[in-house]
């Protein structure tokens, strides 16, 4: 017989961040880690918001300021931010990034390699390069 869990379900990595970052995005304006664990639902630890804002505070997808006690969070990047993050803290972490920035590129697809070449592209003619 399997057993099957009651209760919320669990989140996968980096989904938490995702919606604490769009909840900021919503605001009208700086908005306290009480506000983001309203919208967020009452499951959610106001702990775990904090946390959660205090990781993307580190990773410069936020901002804070002192709001008495307190802090108020602003959004200074978005989804797309976020997961870029991601991918160069996985670049960084390997020995090999020639290896996996090659394993990458040979394993998408002609859409998204035209995409990449046009970005490339874009981001050397801005002097990025």
């Amino acid at each position: 017989m399997t057993e099957h869990r009651s209760g919320p379900r669990r989140r996968g990595q980096g989904e938490l961040e995702v919606q604490v970052l769009s909840a900021l995005r919503a605001a009208d304006g700086p908005a306290t880690a009480g506000w983001v664990q309203e919208r967020l639902g009452a499951d959610l630890a106001y702990t775990t918001v904090i946390t959660i804002l205090t990781r993307l505070l580190a990773k410069g997808v936020v901002t804070r300021e002192r709001a008495g006690r307190s802090f108020a969070w602003t959004p200074s990047s978005d989804e797309a931010g976020l997961a870029a993050h991601r991918m160069r803290r996985v670049l960084d972490a390997e020995s090999d990034r020639e290896a996996v920035l090659a394993s990458f590129v040979t394993g998408l697809g002609p859409d998204d390699e035209r995409l990449l070449r046009e970005l490339l592209g874009q981001a050397r003619a801005e002097g990025k390069d």
